[in-house]
């Protein structure tokens, strides 16, 4: 796929500029609802290149403009983050936000890194030094691989494999690497002897974490990765019997006046990052299995869900109503939470990522909300990568800061309402599909690619 070159307005400019002074300035004239949302995509795609970690290229678990981190945190990178970012890069090089050859080169840099980082049975852990490579641990016992994160960063790699598989002979080598990067992963490892994967292993601590990976939440690419993998790859009953838990992952029941088929965590409606991470590159346009035969209009409904809690409002808080709606994981004044459509997980906080990640779901509505962010409250959540992490109207909270976890997802799902195209390079990797065909998956992709093949 050749670049197809970024919009040539004026408000296009002044992003550039706004990006390059460091300043936050915003062009003047109402901008038109595509020049919106590539200045959006564009401004924001910037927290994955200027702001990326110089090393490794790799995105940094988090910016703060204030310039306070937590302790020895600036070198550290995300590896599921980068994976969103991934993404990202990709739909920057195709739009024409940086060269074709910028985009390899940076590739080249990750790659490289990945290569030499460390890994646990094939699998990268949450966080590494950008400096080292070497393992960060998210937590005491969370020092070794992460199958979660490793799956996000996977789901990035494979739609660049994709991107550049195609290419000359320096992009087909390129894909190579990536190749064998996706090969070394033991995705049957995780499997701890049992019919389901587990997120965490660590050479000090074992299996001592025992987080055993049960559906619904952000977690079904990894499956679908775990059953992809020619390498390593796991059988039908570990995606029935653990994601699926033999059936019982199903369960109609209705809120806030939009139906859901499926069962989330024990609760009606979870944050909004369920929708969207492994949504990223797997597309859930006619996406069916034997537990639900829409995940598209299953996500649809469970973004309007947390819209429509949003405008009821049941706390009263400032500003929330149907141009600011929007509760996921992010920062918030309580700490880090998980804010989601019930009382006890809303603590008046809005996460941009939440309603603008959701636009291949809700375009009309998230639009909505792109335009009050940009247009109402400007410069209080808009900075050189995009819309802030949270705020705060009812607590006048501001804070100037990003996660790479919540950028990413903006990015690549503005690029996927406007082109489809991160969707598009995940779903033609022949190993994905030999995935959705093992795991009893429908999806358009199968029929695009048997379409294909008769053709050639």
């Amino acid at each position: 796929m050749k670049g197809r070159g970024f919009l040539a307005t004026a408000a296009a400019a002044l992003v550039m500029a706004g990006v390059a002074a460091g300043c936050a300035q915003r062009p003047v004239a109402r901008l038109s609802d595509e020049a919106l949302m590539d200045t959006v995509e564009r401004r924001t795609f910037e927290y994955f290149w200027t702001g990326a970690e110089p090393n490794s290229g790799l995105a940094r678990e988090r910016i703060h403009l204030d310039g306070i981190y937590p302790e020895n945190d600036r070198t550290i990178v995300t590896t599921g983050g980068s994976g969103f970012g991934l993404l990202a890069l990709v739909a920057g090089i195709d739009r024409g936000y940086i060269t074709r050859e910028q985009g390899v080169e940076r590739f080249e840099r990750i790659v490289t890194f990945l290569e030499k980082a460390d890994r646990f049975h094939g699998a990268w852990p949450h966080w590494l030094d950008g400096e080292t490579g070497r393992v960060k641990p998210f937590g005491r016992k969370d020092n070794g691989g992460d199958l979660v994160e490793t799956a996000f960063l996977v789901q990035g790699l494979l739609a660049a494999h994709q991107y550049f598989v195609q290419g000359d002979a320096r992009e087909q080598a390129l894909a190579a690497r990536i190749d064998a990067l996706w090969r070394g992963v033991e995705w049957s490892w995780y499997r701890n002897g049992k019919d389901l994967l587990y997120w965490h292993w660590s050479p000090e601590y074992d299996w001592e974490m025992n987080f055993a990976v049960r559906g619904f939440n952000e977690c079904m690419v990894m499956y679908l990765l775990a059953a992809a993998s020619p390498t390593y790859s796991v059988g039908r009953p570990v995606y029935t019997e653990g994601w699926a838990e033999g059936g019982a992952i199903v369960d109609p029941h209705e809120v806030e006046g939009y139906k859901l088929h499926l069962r989330y965590q024990g609760i009606e409606a979870g944050p909004l990052f369920w929708a969207h991470y492994s949504f990223l590159g797997f597309d859930p346009r006619g996406l069916q299995d034997d537990y639900c035969d829409d995940y598209f209009g299953e996500m649809r409904n469970y973004s309007l869900i947390n819209r429509a809690y949003c405008v009821r409002n049941p706390k009263r808080y400032k500003g929330f109503g149907p141009d600011c709606w929007g509760l996921t994981a992010s920062y918030s004044t309580v700490g880090y939470a998980a804010h989601a459509p019930r009382e006890q997980d809303d603590h008046g906080v809005i996460s941009p990522t939440a309603a603008l990640s959701s636009i291949v779901y809700t375009p009309d509505e998230s639009m909505a909300v792109m335009r009050y962010l940009y247009e109402t409250l400007g410069e209080k959540v808009w900075g050189p990568y995009g819309f802030y992490d949270a705020f705060s109207e009812t607590d006048n909270w501001y804070p100037q800061r990003y996660l790479a976890i919540d950028q990413g997802p903006i990015a690549v799902m503005i690029e996927n309402h406007r082109s489809g195209l991160l969707w598009k390079l995940f779903m033609s990797h022949p190993d994905v599909q030999n995935g959705l065909r093992r795991l009893g998956m429908t999806s358009p992709a199968l029929a695009d690619a048997s379409e294909q093949a008769a053709a050639d």
